[in-house]
């Protein structure tokens, strides 16, 4: 059933995931923004939106039944319980779009990272840290979304949440936004020129090279 994500694709899976008030979201729209081969799993919700939040754009926003019954149905990829709600990423569609050769950017925690990397092994996990406790604090506050108490239990679960930063490749300290923003563009550059994304890309072309696959490819 899963042998499709065991296979080479063209196409990369990126996760990305942070202490919430990391940054992670407005990285990654500014990455989104500036290199269009990139797309965005919309994840699915049972939260409700936020203000400035449409349904479809930033999360599809469901009920807990449904959300349920797709998780008892096989069709999320990974899922996950953050803060009292449900988070979920559509399978198929993930598959789908890294057959064809498109790169998928997953915005999900560290729990989620856990579940792709199980069934995609060769997904690039990105860490997103602030520069200190501190400063996380003052995000939290100035994004004027979120009570007091809620504030205090992010930044209770952010120190929980950064220690699983050893379980990714990748680390991105988002000191300075611009400078983050190109250390996450430079991870994306050269994921795409790993052997198995170069071979499922550009077949024909290694063939005619007489550059064949490693059986651990």
């Amino acid at each position: 059933m899963t042998s499709h994500a065991h296979a080479p694709l063209a196409g990369n899976v990126f996760v990305v995931a942070a202490p919430s008030g990391g940054g992670k979201s407005s990285l990654v729209a500014s990455l989104l923004a500036s290199d269009p081969a990139i797309q965005l799993s919309v994840s699915c919700t049972t939260r409700e939106p936020r203000p400035g939040e449409q349904d479809g754009r930033e999360y599809r926003f469901v009920s807990r039944e449904a959300f349920e019954q797709m998780r008892e149905q096989g069709e999320l990829l990974e899922w996950a319980k953050v803060h009292g709600n449900y988070y979920g990423t559509p399978r198929r569609w993930i598959l789908d779009a890294a057959a064809r050769g498109v790169d998928v950017i997953l915005e999900i925690d560290w729990q989620g990272a856990r579940q792709v990397r199980q069934q995609f092994p060769a997904a690039v996990g990105i860490f997103i840290v602030p520069p200190s406790i501190d400063v996380l604090e003052q995000r939290l506050n100035s994004r004027g979304q979120d009570s007091p108490q809620v504030i205090a239990r992010r930044l209770l679960a952010a120190g929980s949440e950064i220690a699983h930063a050893p379980e990714f490749e990748y680390v991105i300290i988002n000191q300075d936004f611009s400078v983050a923003l190109e250390e996450m563009r430079t991870v994306v550059r050269a994921s795409r020129l790993r052997y198995a994304n170069q071979s499922a890309r550009h077949t024909e072309l290694f063939t005619q090279l007489g550059i064949q696959a490693s059986d651990n490819s």
